[in-house]
């Protein structure tokens, strides 16, 4: 199954990469992040400009193949889904 792990905004940044990468490390290091790096598969991050904020929307994907960890994932962060 294929989900939305994190999203987060950025103003207008002359780098996109860097500011993300620095935020998504930030992530990443959050129980949250921990749990999505060691059970989730084929993680990516895409970036969408975001009208509202003249900014950028990022968003961390991947999939979980075992129904018992989707299972765990939403009993442990019914507030990301």
């Amino acid at each position: 199954m294929k989900l939305t792990f994190h999203t987060f905004t950025l103003g207008d940044v002359s780098d996109v990469e860097i500011y993300a990468g620095a935020a998504i490390h930030e992530w990443q290091n959050t129980a949250h992040g921990q749990w999505v790096m060691e059970n989730a598969q084929d993680l990516v991050w895409t970036t969408l400009h975001d009208p509202q904020s003249f900014g950028h929307k990022v968003r961390i994907l991947g999939k979980l193949n075992d129904p018992r960890k989707v299972t765990e994932y939403y009993l442990k962060w019914p507030e990301k889904s």
